[in-house]
């Protein structure tokens, strides 16, 4: 049954939806919606009841870059009969409006795509009553056993075939997926002293809001009691007690009701924007990172690789890694490659002549100092500064994002990539980057895993911190302060974002 033949009046159904977007390649360029695909489940069966799909003609077929086409094969002549979206607006609203959400990463994309091509045509966007994000809450309850939980992945791990990056066959993807996961987790909650023995990740596992920082057993679900414009996401399992809910919704079942749980936690609330790459002001932006407390995935990914390489530093061996100042770096000597990484998965490092790089920049100018508004899933503070960067920094750091978002697309990813580099319009002269402080853990004592070193004349000493406490950072790293610093890099690939971190290993400060 096609839906666009049939009315929506019953809107009891999941309708799981997809869109294929083009891919920015410039500053202030923003998505087109080339595709749109949803089916509607039954919540009861997990059946497919009704679909609908078509492809979408952008107002600018000029977005439709060779990358944008590497990433869904949808060109240009592929779209040049097929209906703008204000054709279909009506169509999408009668699928979307009051029905239940559910995508892979739509909190984080789909969604606002929706917004922003309905506030295009100057209409009101649908709303939905409860929103299923497959993405953080399989990430939450299924772990990452299946890798870095991307549908592709998840696919091949249950073997159900390869993603074609196509809306309505991924959406079916999705709803299979689902259904091997909530299978799985099921057969583990009847036996878990057998099932869950040897499994990745515990079944009682908890997730950290940012709204109270407490822990709570609670899966992903969003409870918005005031609407907001820009993002109404309402739990519609408020008032629903949960034996009646796994009796009625064998997916929905995955979900429990959260209280609390401010929606920017979830959703990036830059997301709506029609620039994608540009995140406000200059020190909005400074202090801005994606996802940083829901991002248990990434932050466990990326902090078992800091931890491990941090440790040596931290005990003083930084003088044995060989830093180099950016004049020392050739650039045609820069090179990427995939390695093997934690459970199979891979994660591009960066190499100079075949040997993994680490650079030294002196007499960097702090422009923003610490920046503590963020926490990893353990709740300890996730510590970054913003220096200004020379052109010679700026240089490198451009050709390694080029290589290795190069390489990220071929490998298959269709996640924005984040410039090292951050330029702004009005301050394009005067570029940035960012510094991340990571710490360690060891038993109930926790330290920076950054060596940090105050200079004073002509000697300099090491500082030690007698707590674990983010206050005492802040006089050492006022705007203004000139820093040396020994940093190495740090991929990242999560929930539709990209790029690569810089980790400082040791810093000299140096005196006001």
């Amino acid at each position: 049954m096609n839906l666009a033949m049939v009315p929506a009046v019953d809107k009891s159904e999941i309708a799981f939806f997809d869109v294929e977007t083009s891919v920015p390649t410039r500053q202030g360029q923003g998505f087109a919606i080339l595709e749109f695909g949803a089916i509607l489940v039954c919540p009861k069966k997990l059946i497919e009841l009704e679909n609908y799909s078509t492809l979408v003609k952008p107002s600018d077929l000029s977005l439709i870059s060779n990358l944008s086409v590497r990433c869904n094969g949808i060109s240009r002549d592929a779209v040049i009969s097929a209906p703008t979206f204000a054709e279909i607006a009506d169509k999408v609203y009668g699928i979307l409006h009051g029905r239940i959400w559910a995508g892979h990463n739509i909190l984080r994309f789909d969604c606002a795509r929706i917004r922003e091509a309905f506030a295009e045509i100057n209409r009101p966007a649908p709303e939905p009553k409860g929103t299923i994000d497959s993405l953080a809450l399989l990430t939450q309850r299924f772990g990452r056993r299946a890798g870095d939980m991307k549908m592709a992945t998840l696919a091949t791990y249950f073997g159900i075939g390869q993603q074609t990056h196509r809306s309505l066959d991924d959406v079916r993807m999705n709803l299979e997926v689902l259904k091997y996961c909530a299978t799985v987790l099921f057969l583990e909650s009847s036996l878990p002293d057998i099932f869950t023995e040897n499994s990745w990740v515990s079944p009682n596992a908890t997730t950290r809001s940012r709204s109270n920082g407490k822990a709570s057993p609670e899966a992903i679900g969003l409870d918005s009691s005031e609407p907001s414009s820009s993002s109404k996401v309402e739990n519609h399992l408020r008032s629903t007690p949960a034996n009646h809910l796994e009796e009625a919704h064998p997916i929905l079942s995955l979900v429990t009701p959260v209280t609390n749980i401010d929606v920017q936690d979830i959703v990036d609330p830059n997301s709506t924007g029609t620039d994608p790459f540009d995140m406000g002001l200059l020190r909005n932006e400074m202090e801005r990172e994606p996802l940083q407390v829901e991002d248990s995935m990434e932050e466990e990914e990326s902090g078992s690789a800091l931890q491990e390489s941090s440790t040596t530093s931290s005990e003083g061996s930084c003088g044995l890694i060989d830093f180099l100042e950016p004049d020392e770096i050739s650039i045609p000597s820069v090179s990427v490659f995939l390695a093997s990484f934690y459970r199979g998965t891979r994660k591009i490092q960066i190499l100079h002549k075949s040997i993994a790089l680490h650079v030294c920049c002196r007499q960097l100018k702090v422009r923003f100092g610490i920046s503590k508004k963020f926490f990893d899933p353990a709740g300890r503070p996730r510590l970054s500064f913003v220096v200004n960067a020379s052109p010679s920094l700026c240089r490198i750091l451009d050709e390694i994002d080029k290589l290795a978002q190069r390489l990220s697309v071929d490998s298959g990813s269709s996640s924005e990539w984040r410039p090292s580099v951050t330029r702004k319009a009005g301050f394009w002269n005067f570029p940035t980057v960012r510094l991340h402080l990571p710490t360690i853990a060891d038993g109930d004592v926790v330290r920076w895993a950054t060596e940090i070193y105050q200079k004073e004349s002509s000697t300099i000493q090491r500082l030690v911190f007698n707590k674990f406490d983010t206050e005492e950072l802040d006089p050492l790293f006022t705007p203004g302060n000139f820093v040396d610093a020994y940093f190495s890099f740090d991929a990242y690939d999560y929930q539709q974002n990209a790029g690569i971190r810089l980790v400082a290993k040791k810093l000299i400060l140096h005196p006001n």
